[in-house]
C-alpha cells in the first residue's frame, strides 16, 4: 500500500506541474499534451475511491477489486470519449484515450496488490 500512495503523490504532482506550465505557455510535445493526463486520470481517481472507502469503512484491508476498477474506467471512457464529444467542443472522441484509462487502471490495480495486507475487496 505505500508504493500506492507514494505514487499517487507522484502522480498528482505531476498532474499539477504539467497543468500549472501549461497554463504559463511552456511548450510540450504532443503526445503529452493529448496523452499524460489520460494516462494518470485513472490512477489518481481510483487512489481517491480507495482512500474514501478506508475513511468511511475504517477498513484499510479493503480494496478495489478489478472488475470494480474496469467498471469505472469504462463509465469514464464511455462519458469522456463517446458523451461529451457529442456536446462539447473542448473535448475529443480518441480511441488512444481510452487505452491509456485502461492502462492506468491496470497500474492503479498492481500498485495496489503490491501491498502485504490482507485483501478485502468491496461487494
Amino acid at each position: 500500500m505505500r508504493l500506492l500512495n507514494i505514487s499517487f503523490i507522484l502522480f498528482v504532482l505531476i498532474f499539477i506541474l504539467f497543468e500549472a506550465l501549461k497554463f504559463t505557455g511552456a511548450n510540450f510535445p504532443e503526445w503529452t499534451t493529448s496523452y499524460l493526463n489520460d494516462f494518470l486520470c485513472m490512477p489518481i481517481i481510483l487512489t481517491i475511491c480507495l482512500k474514501t472507502v478506508h475513511y468511511l469503512t475504517k477498513d484499510r484491508a479493503v480494496k478495489i477489486s478489478i472488475a470494480q476498477a474496469l467498471a469505472l474506467t469504462f463509465f469514464y471512457a464511455i462519458y469522456f470519449e463517446l458523451i461529451l464529444p457529442q456536446f462539447v467542443d473542448r473535448y475529443t472522441a480518441d480511441p488512444v484515450d481510452v487505452l491509456l484509462y485502461f492502462s492506468g487502471a491496470i497500474l492503479f490495480l498492481f500498485l495496489q496488490a503490491s501491498g502485504n495486507m490482507k485483501q478485502k475487496t468491496l461487494p
